[in-house]
């Protein structure tokens, strides 16, 4: 058996296994064999290892100390795909963001300041730069605290992880085909207006009505309803075409089924969450449901929010045409699990538009540490 020290952590509504990469071999063609046989693949079921048989609970986070000095650590993400000897690294993921920056701290990676300290990372996936905020005591993470997000039970320290710049992270564009909203002709008549962007990950959003749904949909509602989900992986598909991430649907299907994500979305109405609570609709600004790998997300994406907040502030998209221009600092958004805040920073100067940041709270957790063991 081979074996490499791990730590097994919650970072917002995902969860995964953490590793130093100086842990890992340098040889990195050996490293998907390792972190597919950590998660049981290709065995859906995933009983022969940690992995959660869904996207967010199979993530691969790999850390390493910074050599720029501006720079505290960096991080590569993985993306287990459930069922199939793949391991993606196309993505950042935002929940997991939030554990890499109490990982780092807890392993002695950043140096502390007491109360705060603030982690600056470097995602290798989309080179692109987050900053945490993290509380600190005597040079540790303090897990426990009073914030709450959807989606997780009970409280914890409050994280604020802060998107710097994040416009472009995979297409190098806020807007990957140059428009606010794109017409999608798929065939048989049916064309569908959409909104694309990219930040912090490519995002492809429809309105509900489009795709057969009302956006109040549980996840299993979504996910059994086969005729809208393959409407929905066309969509997809199409606009990983139209952002270069594949050059047909198939291809889109096979080899970047992480990249982008789709979604629906709707005007706010009260819906049953997952818990059973009744989520009001004057307590949100946008109701979504998100399509991960082939599947609705439980909650909704990090990299997702940020997209979706910036598509609400800004002129002429299908967001904020159908449900008007988000005026407040904040973006409140509906999904399955409850409502997540967005709060973005957007400079405009005529035609020229900066997203400066996209920050939004999260919790995280150290769950078990030791060693995970694979087969030779």
């Amino acid at each position: 058996m081979r074996k490499f020290p791990s730590v097994y952590m919650r970072g917002g509504t995902s969860k995964g296994l953490m590793f130093k990469k100086e842990d890992l071999p340098e040889d990195r063609s050996q490293w998907d064999k390792i972190f597919l046989q950590c998660m049981g693949n290709p065995d859906p079921k995933q009983i022969d290892g940690l992995g959660g048989t869904v996207s967010s609970n199979n993530k691969i986070v790999i850390v390493s100390k910074s050599e720029n000095p501006d720079i505290d650590v960096e991080y590569l993400v993985g993306q287990v795909i459930v069922g199939k000897e793949q391991v993606d690294f196309k993505s950042n993921c935002g929940n997991m963001t939030a554990a890499v920056a109490p990982f780092a701290i807890e392993e002695g990676l950043v140096k502390t300041t007491d109360p705060v300290t603030y982690v600056k990372m470097l995602n290798l996936n989309t080179n692109k730069v987050i900053e945490i905020s993290v509380p600190v005591k005597n040079g540790q993470f303090v897990n426990d605290g009073d914030a709450t997000i959807a989606g997780v039970d009970g409280t914890c320290s409050k994280l604020m992880v802060n998107f710097l710049d994040p416009a472009g992270a995979k297409t190098g564009v806020l807007l990957p085909t140059g428009n606010t909203t794109d017409l999608f002709d798929l065939g048989q008549g049916k064309v569908l207006e959409v909104s694309l962007c990219d930040v912090s990950n490519p995002m492809v959003m429809v309105r509900a009505e489009d795709v057969g749904f009302t956006g109040t949909e549980s996840p299993e509602e979504v996910n059994s309803n086969q005729e809208a989900m393959a409407l929905l992986e066309m969509i997809r598909g199409t606009a990983a075409v139209k952002m270069g991430f594949a050059k047909d649907l198939e291809d889109a299907k096979t080899n970047s089924p992480a990249v982008p994500k789709v979604g629906f979305f709707s005007k706010p109405a009260t819906f049953i969450d997952l818990s059973g609570k009744s989520i009001q609709e004057q307590d949100m600004d946008i109701l979504v449901r998100i399509i991960s790998v082939f599947k609705c997300h439980k909650a909704c994406p990090l990299t997702s929010a940020s997209s979706i907040s910036v598509l609400l502030k800004l002129k002429n998209t299908l967001l904020s045409k159908e449900l008007g221009i988000s005026k407040e600092k904040e973006v409140r958004i509906g999904h399955p699990s409850g409502i997540m805040t967005a709060e973005p920073h957007i400079s405009e100067n005529g035609d020229d538009i900066h997203v400066t940041g996209v920050a939004i709270l999260r919790t995280a957790r150290r769950i078990m540490d030791g060693t995970v063991y694979i087969k030779e």
